[in-house]
């Protein structure tokens, strides 16, 4: 039989410390939903361009080459994960990055993606 080098020898858990880490994992709730809008392509470059300047849906739809519907759909997400926020100006809403943070996990990402293997 082939042995994996990713399995244990044994199945016999460290009770206590495991007990520990699973009551820890209530701290990283949410956050795959934060990573799975992330993943998309067309969310990522939106929050990029947000990151520049706050802009308009009808700016977003040109430069993505989108319908609005579709960058409003985006947004809207994006809004429901508190990524950006908007503002109204008489008939125009704006769009722009909720807070640093998300240049911030966009910064780090960004390092993480470019480093020499």
């Amino acid at each position: 039989m082939e042995k994996n080098g990713d399995l244990c020898g044994c199945y016999e858990p460290h009770t206590e410390k495991t007990k520990t880490l699973k009551e820890k994992l209530v701290e990283v709730a949410g956050l795959s939903e934060l990573f799975a809008a992330l993943g998309e392509e067309v969310r990522t470059q939106i929050l990029y361009l947000l990151s520049q300047e706050e802009m308009c849906v009808c700016d977003l739809a040109e430069i993505l080459e989108l319908s609005l519907p579709a960058i409003s759909h985006h947004l809207r997400l994006l809004k429901l994960l508190r990524l950006v926020k908007y503002r109204r100006e008489g008939k125009m809403v704006y769009y722009s990055l909720a807070d640093d943070h998300v240049i911030k996990l966009m910064e780090v990402a960004k390092e993480h993606y470019e480093e020499e293997r």
